[in-house]
């Protein structure tokens, strides 16, 4: 039996940190979320990434960043599947860890693998892709998934979407939600005059794409009664994304133009803000692996409007008012009672904020950390066999 002194409590764990390198989106926050908290501990951290990173704060003696500097997105793929497996060797890795849905093929025998995959877009609303993108992750992400000694899922609807579509990985595959991030503390609401609001307002934030179904959403506004149109303004939060979704073209479409703002991409703390006044947050999407921007809203105790399906349910629970995101007038339904029955919005806020409540990320971090601990083991007694 082996003394106490031999077993190996501290581990050389790589991440993917590539998501860091660039504006902050749902995928990037949850890898700085985790890893934030995780490089608290005794073990040593390696981040790779293809360019420097511009997120999170990494200056601690147990946190070794290995950066390149490749500018383009298609040589990044390159990079994953050359430099990154390279790093990793000479590093003499214990745990590698990708955040988002891809590992690289060469990474040395000894090194345990985990893979958090999001969701399945490509599979359940494909249409909403870049033809590019759609390919690349048909084709890698079941080659992750074959070799991941483990696989994080984000929900329990993505959880079961991935067995489906792949159950040979049944068995190695654990549901780990999401938590609520902080943010920063949100201003008055006499701030948003900066931003161009000074009326009442309900919420869209996410990635201008057409999976998010902006065109139903400002359709489905539209088909208002004029007083209710006129008492309120649709703001629009995000970065554009492909597809060519022109918020001002589809809102013109639509006789619309002037009761929509259209922001682009937000700081934290404006995000906060907006959070905090709105009178609620509309999120019609046609799929989420999770969808962050429902919890952020909830914990601010914010309403919600959003999808009846994929994972979207399951995070709102029975804080939220649930629409058929392909059907124009339940989009228009549930915007009107929202607006016009201020009660219905203060008891689905009250819901919300109790519901917020659920998802944590220090539990998040924790229940990451222990399936990399698990993992590290499991490689470890399949060498020794």
């Amino acid at each position: 039996m082996k003394n106490k002194e031999n077993i190996k409590t501290k581990f050389r764990i790589g991440v993917d940190a590539s998501l860091l390198s660039e504006q902050m989106t749902g995928i990037g926050r949850y890898t700085n979320e985790i890893l934030s908290r995780l490089v608290a501990s005794d073990h040593e951290w390696f981040l790779y990434s293809h360019r420097s990173l511009v997120v999170g704060e990494w200056e601690f003696d147990n946190v070794h960043l290995r950066t390149g500097n490749v500018p383009k997105r298609l040589l990044r793929m390159v990079w994953a599947q050359s430099v990154l497996p390279y790093w990793a060797s000479k590093d003499e890795l214990d745990l590698f860890w990708s955040p988002a849905h891809r590992l690289p093929s060469f990474l040395p025998v000894s090194v345990a693998r985990v893979v958090t995959i999001h969701d399945l877009v490509w599979k359940h609303a494909g249409e909403t892709m870049r033809p590019l993108s759609r390919w690349v992750d048909a084709t890698l992400m079941p080659e992750a998934v074959r070799l991941a000694d483990q696989v994080i899922t984000v929900s329990e609807h993505t959880a079961n979407d991935l067995l489906i579509e792949m159950p040979s990985a049944r068995g190695k595959v654990q549901s780990i939600p999401l938590g609520v991030s902080l943010l920063a503390s949100a201003k008055s609401k006499e701030s948003l005059t900066l931003l161009g609001l000074s009326e009442p307002f309900f919420l869209f934030v996410g990635t201008l794409e057409p999976r998010k179904n902006l065109y139903r959403l400002l359709e489905a506004f539209s088909l208002l009664p004029n007083s209710l149109k006129q008492s309120v303004i649709l703001t629009i939060a995000g970065g554009k994304g492909w597809g060519g979704v022109d918020i001002g073209t589809i809102a013109e479409k639509f006789g619309v133009q002037n009761r929509v703002r259209v922001l682009g991409y937000v700081s934290d703390e404006e995000l906060a803000t907006l959070y905090t006044h709105a009178l609620f947050l509309a999120m019609p999407s046609l799929y989420e692996g999770f969808g962050l921007p429902l919890l952020e809203a909830m914990s601010r105790g914010t309403a919600v409007l959003t999808s009846d399906c994929a994972s979207m349910p399951e995070v709102v629970g029975n804080a939220g008012l649930l629409i058929d995101p392909n059907d124009v007038n339940s989009i228009s339904k549930a915007l009107s009672e929202l607006l016009g029955d201020n009660e219905l919005r203060i008891n689905l806020a009250g819901l919300a904020k109790i519901n917020a409540k659920r998802f944590n990320w220090d539990r998040t971090a924790e229940k990451t950390m222990r399936v990399f601990e698990d993992t590290i083991k499991l490689r470890q007694k399949m060498l020794v066999n």
